[in-house]
């Protein structure tokens, strides 16, 4: 289950809602399956179906998040007009079943939709989560 402090939940809907029409990213670090900190990323696509992160910023972040004893615990993105749902893009993109896929969808910007997924190859599994 992956569990997401309030404050930090806030965080992402707010970089997700400045981004929109476009999409957003970022990544979740922390230990275990608490999220400890979200590092908002830059959408080298600048598109509102598709995000790409920027190799030279995820690897600085690589470094920091090293040195400060954090791991990568899930990475996330906004779906501007479509469901909190993996798309087969997104799916073929999955670097491991290890790692939660946050969605978030702007359908309805007043009401965020967030979900959390375990991909693994093919498979998509919803993941249960928890603001706390």
């Amino acid at each position: 289950m992956l569990r997401i402090p309030r404050a930090l939940y806030d965080e992402i809907i707010t970089h997700c809602r400045s981004r929109y029409p476009k999409e957003a990213c970022g990544i979740l670090a922390g230990q275990g399956e608490l999220v400890t900190r979200v590092y908002p990323m830059t959408n080298t696509e600048d598109s509102p179906i598709g995000y790409a992160m920027d190799p030279r910023e995820q690897l600085h972040l690589e470094k920091t998040m090293r040195a400060q004893g954090e791991r990568l615990v899930g990475i996330y993105h906004s779906h501007t007009a479509s469901d909190a749902y993996p798309s087969s893009v997104d799916v073929g993109l999955a670097i491991s079943p290890e790692v939660s896929y946050v969605l978030i969808s702007l359908k309805d910007r007043q009401r965020p939709d967030f979900n959390s997924y375990r991909i693994d190859g093919p498979r998509v599994a919803p993941e249960p989560h928890a603001v706390e």
